[in-house]
């Protein structure tokens, strides 16, 4: 009886071994659907991790040369558009302010004196000319007495006295006029002469004003200021410092930014600007942001590079190339997240 009773319970091994097998199917199901999941919903997507942030980057240097004697900024330090940020040494500047000021003056003064000669000279060409129309009128009633004499001494009704007399009074007369007539004509010179000097005058004027506004501007150029509103970066300036015009001294870095991506182009295959992008920034892998594709870029990265590939060779050598994409935000990232050119990042477009 004892040994029917043992054959007939199973073994001990035999009552569990189904549960594990079926642990294991179950757990190869889900990873199975799982993987076709992922591989699902990566055929809508194209991600790269050859992608990094960027902005404007303003250089910033002085537009004259000097001494610095001030630089009221520190790196990192948000800037205001216009805010000085490093002050030059002035003095140079305001002596050359006040001399061509001096100029100015001086330039001015001889205009008015100018102007006074040639306001003279007009008066003395219109007071010759008066002259000589007055002597002219004088000339033709003594040619005309004369002619008058000449016809009547042959009937004897005036004595070959009174035709001298007129013929003497002609000749004085048109002598006359001949001098007034030459006065005139040297007036008139002189007054076109008084009005080239007056142009000459205004000339200088002008040329000393230019200066003057020339020196102004070199003068507030000593305080150089944010072309844009911005965070200052690469600081390399300190008082005591001299500088030339061009010298690069600090970067100013704007606030929006962007994310330019190097995919490979064979993800550009359904890429099109508009569409939705994830963005993952290493620095901040809990959040994630969002944006949209702008553009693509009109070549590949190594078309525009400093050493373009020279594929006519002979040694050509097929590689996949990359092409920039251009990805913005939908909304500025704010300043809980520090975003900055360089900052590497991790974007997912959604290209269906």
């Amino acid at each position: 009886m004892k040994e029917d009773k043992a054959r007939k319970l199973p073994a001990p091994g035999r009552k569990r071994s189904g549960a594990p097998v079926a642990l294991i199917a179950l757990l190869a199901v889900l990873a199975a659907c799982g993987a076709g999941l992922w591989w699902w919903r990566s055929q809508g997507y194209e991600s790269t991790d050859d992608a990094f942030i960027a902005g404007h980057v303003a250089s910033v240097s002085p537009r004259v040369a000097g001494r610095v004697v001030e630089t009221p900024v520190d790196d990192n330090q948000s800037v205001p558009a216009g805010g000085v940020l490093v002050r030059l040494d002035p003095d140079t500047f305001k002596v050359k302010c006040n001399q061509a000021e001096a100029d100015v003056s001086e330039a001015e003064q001889k205009l008015q004196e100018a102007r006074a000669r040639h306001l003279a000279a007009l008066a003395s060409a219109e007071q010759s000319k008066a002259d000589a129309v007055a002597i002219e009128a004088g000339a033709a009633n003594a040619a005309t007495d004369l002619f008058r004499y000449n016809h009547l001494i042959d009937s004897g009704a005036v004595s070959q006295q009174a035709r001298d007399n007129a013929d003497t009074a002609s000749r004085t007369t048109a002598a006359t006029l001949q001098a007034a007539r030459k006065r005139q004509a040297a007036a008139e010179a002189q007054a076109a002469v008084a009005a080239a000097q007056v142009k000459t005058a205004e000339a200088g004027v002008d040329k000393f004003r230019a200066a003057l506004e020339q020196a102004r501007l070199e003068l507030s150029y000593t305080e150089v200021k944010a072309s844009v509103a911005g965070r200052v970066t690469n600081k390399a300036v300190e008082p005591g410092d001299y500088l030339q015009p061009g010298q690069a001294v600090m970067s100013l870095v704007r606030d929006d930014v962007w994310v330019v991506a190097n995919f490979k182009e064979t993800q550009l295959t359904r890429m099109r600007p508009g569409q939705s992008v994830a963005i993952g920034v290493d620095a901040f892998p809990d959040h994630e942001f969002t944006g949209r594709v702008e553009s693509l870029q009109a070549g590949t990265g190594a078309a525009f590079s400093l050493l373009p590939p020279q594929n006519a060779s002979g040694n050509y050598v097929k590689v996949v190339q990359r092409v920039p994409v251009k990805i913005v935000f939908d909304q500025p990232p704010g300043e809980d997240y520090h975003l900055a050119p360089g900052m590497s990042v991790v974007p997912r477009v959604r290209v269906r």
